[in-house]
């Protein structure tokens, strides 16, 4: 059996928790057109990491093979 390519995209984007079961992903909106957004929204609720959801967790697990 061949070894497997990791999309290289992917695993820049996408971190495996500690226990190896979830995968977090940074929030969106938070690249630009940020002048009419609230400190509070870009601060508090944009900057923190989340995690993917359970129906896009398969997608994201076959694009890293080895995570």
């Amino acid at each position: 059996m061949p070894k497997l390519k990791t999309c290289r995209a992917a695993a820049k984007r996408f971190k495996v928790t500690g226990s190896g079961k979830k995968i977090t992903r940074r929030k969106a909106f938070k690249n630009h057109l940020l002048d009419h957004k609230s400190s509070e929204q870009k601060r508090r609720r944009l900057s923190q990491k989340t995690l993917v959801h359970k129906t896009d967790e398969k997608a994201v697990r076959l694009m890293m093979p080895y995570c």
